[in-house]
């Protein structure tokens, strides 16, 4: 933890560009909010004048950065109280460790003072992965698993059917008939993009449904096992052949930018893509799409369980007036105000049970709406790992340690991908890096 903080304190000298938290801005206080620059996010800021008009003297200051760019600098300010931003983006990979370092407030006062707010309605496993203690430390702005989006018109012209739960050997073989180079059509996208949250959230799932490990149950570092070498050699052989232009430098917003131009026949990635898939103001295959369930190799279900929430640092000025905005741009309502105001498929899904009975969301949410409850269901250890593991997370492993240590075995995956290196040679330093990490958990044990 002493090595983790000193990188931490480094990397928070590079956090720049905003005010204080708390500081008080033109004409009233300025809240800074750190966020990624999701397409869900940004429908969040261009709305904050509603949130500022109705709490005056309240100016809202958004810091949106790209994926890794925002974990890196969300957690050098939290992890050395840096006192930058009063409101964090964060996931459940860290809302729960950090509540255990004591580094975020307690939602559950905030939450109960606030009529009508109603915590019961979050989708149950979404609030649990988001607690510590059985305590809410984080508040969900969209939950997620994964699944597979694909071009029912390609599949139709090619004569494929997509079977109600797909194998990966099926979704490998669909994505050889759909290639289609001469028409610049890939069969298939997966991202290739280095990060922990980019391209190993997709390929840990394919790893846990292939039976492969991380660490076993003694903390014995797995990346060179059977299981683990076939699944990056089917993952990263699939995308060589098959998969997007670019693809070692794609994550989840290039994949969304290539099918939704129609560039690709498959998509497989967050169930929040929806809201890329099915905007007719950028997508050009809106209603051309099914979705099927993340595809299984040996497990009953596979896919990923993920959450972009918000937090309050514990040391945060303003607390009050941080959870105001928090509960407005998570509460009931707000799915109604971004419906109304940039249409329904653009609502962040996954988050509260009401939202799936408004009837114009279910309307337009028609097609992928079952299939995202039924992947968020399904996303357990129970239903989409082999054999058990030491670690909580599904296509992370939930310790502090695997912020680096998935970032540099995702540089190598990354690396094999765009043919810099081979497979088991990425998988031979992936290891040596685990092992590390792995005695240092067998010297607690021990």
């Amino acid at each position: 933890m002493r090595k983790l903080l000193c990188l931490l304190a480094a990397t928070a000298l590079f956090v720049t560009g905003c005010a204080g938290a708390g500081s008080l801005g033109n004409g009233g206080r300025t809240l800074v909010v750190a966020i990624v620059s999701n397409a869900q996010m940004k429908d969040a800021i261009s709305l904050k004048g509603e949130f500022e008009k109705n709490n005056p003297g309240v100016n809202l200051k958004f810091v949106s950065l790209p994926e890794n760019e925002a974990r890196a600098k969300i957690t050098a300010s939290t992890a050395t109280q840096g006192g930058e931003f009063d409101v964090v983006m964060i996931s459940n990979y860290e809302a729960p460790q950090w509540a255990a370092n004591g580094w975020l407030e307690n939602l559950e006062p905030h939450m109960k003072a606030t009529p009508g707010y109603d915590e019961n309605d979050f989708i149950p496993s979404i609030r649990d992965s988001l607690s510590y203690q059985k305590q809410m430390y984080a508040v969900p702005f969209y939950g997620e698993s994964s699944f597979v989006a694909y071009r029912k018109d390609l599949f139709q012209k090619a004569g494929i059917t997509m079977p109600a739960h797909p194998t990966w050997a099926q979704i490998a073989e669909y994505a050889a008939k759909l290639d289609d180079k001469q028409a610049g059509i890939a069969g298939i996208c997966l991202r290739g993009k280095p990060g922990w949250g980019e391209s190993l959230a997709p390929f840990s799932t394919v790893a846990n449904t292939f039976g492969a490990q991380w660490f076993d149950k003694d903390w014995n570092a797995k990346l060179t096992s059977p299981e683990f070498t076939k699944a990056a050699n089917f993952y990263v052989n699939l995308v060589r052949e098959h998969g997007e232009v670019g693809a070692s430098s794609a994550g989840f917003t290039e994949c969304g930018t290539q099918y939704a131009q129609g560039s690709v026949a498959m998509w497989y990635d967050a169930t929040s893509m929806t809201g890329t898939t099915e905007d007719p103001s950028t997508s050009h295959v809106v209603g051309k799409n099914g979705y099927a369930p993340a595809p299984v190799d040996k497990t009953q279900a596979s896919g990923w369980l993920y959450a972009w929430s918000l937090a309050i640092p514990k040391v945060a000025k303003d607390k009050d007036d941080a959870w105001k905005f928090m509960a407005w741009m998570t509460d009931k309502e707000y799915a109604k105000k971004v419906g109304e105001a940039y249409g329904w498929n653009r609502v962040p899904p996954g988050t509260r049970k009401s939202v799936y009975e408004i009837p114009q969301y279910k309307d337009a949410a028609k097609a992928y709406a079952q299939p995202t409850l039924d992947g968020i269901a399904n996303a357990s250890q129970q239903k989409t790992m082999v054999s058990p593991v030491p670690y909580p997370g599904i296509q992370f492993v939930g310790i502090p340690e695997f912020q680096d240590l998935g970032t540099r075995v995702s540089q190598q995956l990354s690396a094999a991908i765009a043919g810099q290196t081979s497979v088991a040679d990425a998988l031979a330093q992936s290891q040596k890096y685990a092992e590390t990490v792995g005695k240092s958990y067998q010297e607690v044990a021990g």
